[in-house]
């Protein structure tokens, strides 16, 4: 029986990245998890100095994630890293997530997980042929509110769905940043490291995934258009989706990084023939529930009614503060209690399998490449090819 910590290697994510700090606050939050060693930068003094300021043993601090896998995998298995978190920028997301399950490790990956839907087809088979596990950071769906709608709409709490309406509109490249020092701005809107699409490879994929989640449909038809508003820019930075999906229902989709004064607004409603629900990513804390023929009801997280899964991702008492931290730390703890669950030969419950997995990996990538080939087509519909 396996009961210790989870040990885990970071790729990516040294003392300049923006989202390594967020992930190593989340994974820190349960206990569970040791970060064991580190390949932190591609540039070999910032991954010194960065293993340094996170007290990594200075024989586990690397400079390439292949010197990670080939120095791992050789460790006695009381030693060796048991899962991988890859947060490199997108283009660096395939090959060491492909060469972490091909010696043997796990892996937690950002999104998109991959550069293009070939290679996350690739990783999807691996995943299959290891065995191993891997989970992809929707943090979105970490949050216990977004869980509570989902149960809803699994119990057909609100009939059969009609409409799903999911915006996710942000302000940030309102201007040229790229070409102004902003560092994220210019991998993400450069098309050789972020990929074919700009916001909606970055937030769409995010609002798409959301909707699915909640829902439980599959979209199945799309209408694109994709927009470049600030002159200059390589990639898309505000885009608008029709939406089709498996069972009927209509949806509007949009991400915009062009509107001024937006932070992070993402917003979903999703009404079925007796009503529906409300949720916005700024005020996670609250469920908004509507009904075709009473007054609307206001669902609170920490609250003795939620449902056992909203009630298992809570993690403080009702009223007090927790966001968008504590979302990303469910996702990474529910990971880690399967990941236990498996190596101990047990079947792992139905709240610790839920997280995002390869499968949604995939979707995320089929979405990208379907919404950039409605964008450039002149017919209306687009079938949604996986």
């Amino acid at each position: 029986m396996i009961h210790r910590k989870l040990r885990m290697g970071m790729i990516g994510g040294g003392k300049d990245a923006f989202i390594g700090a967020v992930h190593r606050l989340a994974l820190n939050m349960d206990g569970m998890i040791e970060l064991s060693c580190g390949a932190l930068s591609h540039d070999m003094k910032i991954a010194k100095e960065s293993g340094e300021l996170l007290f990594l043993p200075e024989d586990r601090i690397y400079t390439s994630y292949d010197e990670l896998f080939e120095k791992e995998s050789k460790m006695p298995h009381d030693k060796r890293i048991d899962f991988v978190s890859i947060v490199t920028p997108n283009f660096v997301h395939f090959d060491p997530a492909m060469k972490a399950l091909k010696h043997g490790f796990n892996v937690v990956v950002e999104k998109p997980m991959t550069f293009t839907l070939d290679e996350a087809k690739q990783l999807q088979k691996k995943v299959e042929e290891t065995g191993l596990s891997l989970c992809l950071t929707h943090t979105y769906s970490g949050y216990p509110m977004v869980k509570q709608a989902r149960e809803m709409f699994k119990a057909n709490t609100f009939g059969k769905i009609r409409k799903i309406l999911v915006e996710y509109p942000q302000g940030w490249l309102s201007k040229l940043s790229e070409r102004e020092g902003n560092a994220q701005a210019a991998w993400r809107t450069d098309p050789k490291k972020s990929g074919k699409a700009g916001a909606m490879g970055d937030i769409g994929t995010h609002a798409a995934h959301l909707a699915e989640y909640i829902s439980g449909l599959k979209i199945t038809k799309l209408c694109a258009d994709l927009n470049i508003m600030v002159e200059g820019r390589a990639l898309d930075d505000d885009g608008n989706v029709l939406l089709k999906f498996d069972n009927g229902a209509a949806g509007i989709l949009v991400a915009s990084q062009i509107a001024a004064g937006e932070e992070n607004a993402l917003k979903i409603r999703i009404y079925g023939e007796k009503g529906g629900i409300e949720w916005a990513q700024m005020e996670p804390n609250t469920l908004l529930v509507k009904w075709l023929d009473k007054p609307a009801e206001i669902y609170r997280a920490g609250q003795a009614y939620l449902s056992d899964i909203a009630k298992a991702n809570c993690r403080t008492p009702g009223g007090h503060p927790e966001g968008y931290l504590e979302a990303f730390a469910n996702i990474y703890r529910n990971f880690t209690q399967s990941l236990l669950a498996k190596m101990n030969g047990e079947e792992p419950t139905a709240a610790m399998i839920d997280y995002p997995k390869v499968d949604e990996g995939v979707r995320g990538m089929a979405f990208i490449d379907n919404v950039v080939a409605s964008s450039q087509s002149d017919k209306k519909w687009t079938e949604f090819i996986v």
